[in-house]
């Protein structure tokens, strides 16, 4: 991937925001530490700046010109934070108000996807007051996906496989979110692939395929394990990969992404076809995280990727419509 020339001086005094209030919080704070290290490391003027800590007034009042957005789930990655900064009128990293909004729900992610005719699993939405689960195994067979429709990081995620398991699964998901999505378990490989850009100008990094010990790709293998294995290059036939990279780019556009993004999709094992899971808006930049993989895979270092996406960073609204 070409190297963009970057003037650093330019982009001002910037804020990491990381930490805040979701159940992300100690993965958002190793995100945000690994990127106020890779900024300040080229020369950046980056400051850590906890939301949950701080009011976000000292952003305006403390001089802050942009914001690379190191948060992640509620309050950070849902839109909520990106439209805070639109009233302050501090550009950010990544996607708007409401394709960030959109993104962190995985009903309405899912709504606009198949409008579009994209690929994704078969499924059931609970809501509180109504968690009925007797029906599910007939509708949707057996092992399902039980998941809240707002929240990341494998928080609540549960894999049911006899309809004993189902209601502590849902009751499990229903603590995280009004709202449970159930879904067929697409048996097969997990990869996912990032998505650098905006609009037309949008292009896919190289896939990564997942290989988590029994095919558990949950929280502890996500971020404390050493057990897990990403293949970079994915090891998939080219014209796989290459469809792959395709679908992502297609699912970034219909949800109007921006910045980045990555997708984590499923392979179907018995004919190979990818149904699309959800989209992270704001990924991981920790050890673990799949980004700055997929980047290193084409020459983009985690410093450079980090000071690339921070260029980037823009509002919804022109700064002319501001005055």
């Amino acid at each position: 991937m070409e190297q963009m020339a970057i003037d650093v001086g330019a982009l001002g005094k910037v804020a990491v925001l990381m930490g805040g209030s979701s159940a992300e919080r100690p993965v958002s704070l190793m995100s945000g530490q690994g990127v106020l290290e890779a900024l300040c490391g080229q020369g950046v003027d980056a400051h850590a700046f906890d939301p949950s800590e701080r009011d976000l007034s000292d952003l305006k009042r403390e001089g802050f010109e942009r914001c690379f957005i190191a948060l992640h789930g509620r309050h950070g990655e849902d839109g909520t934070m990106q439209g805070a900064l639109e009233m302050l009128g501090i550009p950010y990293t990544g996607s708007g108000v409401m394709a960030s909004a959109i993104a962190m729900d995985k009903v309405m992610t899912k709504r606009l996807w198949q409008s579009a005719g994209l690929p994704v699993p078969r499924g059931v939405v609970l809501h509180r007051g109504a968690l009925a689960v007797d029906h599910l195994p007939d509708e949707l067979g057996l092992p399902l996906i039980v998941k809240p429709a707002r929240e990341g990081s494998s928080f609540g995620v549960t894999r049911v496989t006899e309809p004993g398991q189902l209601a502590a699964a849902v009751a499990l998901a229903a603590q995280y979110d009004s709202a449970v999505v159930c879904e067929e378990c697409i048996v097969g490989e997990e990869v996912t692939c990032a998505v650098l850009g905006e609009g037309a100008a949008a292009r896919s990094l190289p896939v990564i395929r997942i290989q988590a010990p029994g095919g558990n790709y949950d929280f502890e293998h996500k971020y404390h394990s050493d057990d897990t294995r990403y293949l970079c290059p994915s090891g998939l036939p080219e014209a796989e990969e290459t469809n792959i990279q395709h679908l992502v780019v297609q699912a970034y556009r219909v949800l109007g992404c921006r910045g980045w993004g990555r997708a984590d999709i499923m392979i179907r094992a018995r004919d190979r076809q990818p149904f699309l899971l959800e989209m992270n808006t704001s990924p991981g930049m920790t050890s673990h995280s799949l980004v700055p993989k997929s980047a290193q895979a084409v020459g983009l270092s985690y410093e450079a990727l980090c000071l690339r996406l921070l260029a980037a960073a823009t509002l919804d609204t022109p700064p002319r419509l501001l005055a």
